[in-house]
């Protein structure tokens, strides 16, 4: 068989099969909590060659940018890259104006509204850039740490959004066009409680004290307990039966 032969005969596998592995490297969300940080851990299970990026983008605190630089330490991780954006120039998120933070005493009280800690199109952005940085890198596997069962009711966390986002990087891409290395958004965590979640993450030996969750922490990273990130993470835990490792003002 020639090489040209060879080389048809890879597009055309590649074409007929947009999951196939083109790259031994991934790009993974990483924003400091149990969730992308176990999601990292499942790309490094799988034998990628992790490249983390996390986002200073106007949030409250840094405290999640720390975290994000410990979890990509502690988990080995090739790169870790940090990128600035300013949301706040937007506004309209708790997570970057001056809105209250809500606070709840029990995670059953979480009701089904989009919550004012929303960040309007958040993942629609971070995952943009995410996109571009893994085409440089080149590979076409972007892993996310969305969640579709225990969480805020945030729209850019459904699974038909991260389906109908895959479509659109196949179609936004010089090497999808060109039908070298289609795009695939890894999305593992989609379905699972955050029970699944954490039970996942400690057979992994994710080391959850790294991480942090809470929307409103203390200056000194003590989690606040009471937001709607707080207890679902300690109803997760609970449910394994396990202590959160993490710090709170309240538990």
């Amino acid at each position: 068989m020639s090489e040209n032969s060879e080389s048809e005969l890879s597009t055309n596998s590649a074409s007929l099969n947009p999951n196939i592995r083109m790259s031994s490297r991934a790009v993974v969300l990483l924003s400091g909590g149990l969730d992308s940080a176990t999601c990292a851990a499942i790309a490094k299970s799988e034998g990628f060659e992790v490249c983390g990026i996390s986002f200073r983008y106007g949030q409250r605190h840094a405290i999640e940018l720390e975290a994000a630089s410990r979890i990509a330490e502690a988990l080995g991780l090739d790169r870790h890259m940090i990128v600035d954006i300013d949301l706040r120039q937007f506004g309209g998120s708790a997570l970057t104006d001056s809105t209250a933070v809500p606070k709840r005493t029990s995670a059953e009280e979480i009701g089904n509204e989009i919550p004012v800690t929303y960040v309007p199109a958040r993942n629609t952005v971070f995952l943009s850039l995410a996109l571009a940085w893994a085409a440089t890198l080149d590979t076409g596997d972007i892993f996310v740490g969305v969640n579709a069962l225990d969480y805020s009711g945030y729209p850019d966390c459904r699974a038909e959004y991260i389906d109908a986002f895959e479509r659109m990087a196949n179609l936004a891409t010089k090497a999808a066009v060109e039908k070298r290395r289609p795009v695939k958004i890894h999305a593992p965590l989609i379905s699972w409680t955050k029970a699944q979640i954490v039970r996942r993450g400690l057979e992994l030996g994710v080391d959850y004290r790294l991480t942090t969750s809470c929307y409103d922490p203390a200056a000194d990273g003590a989690a606040c307990g009471c937001c709607d990130a707080c207890l679902l993470r300690l109803r997760g835990f609970a449910e394994n039966g396990v202590t959160d490792p993490a710090p709170y003002r309240v538990r």
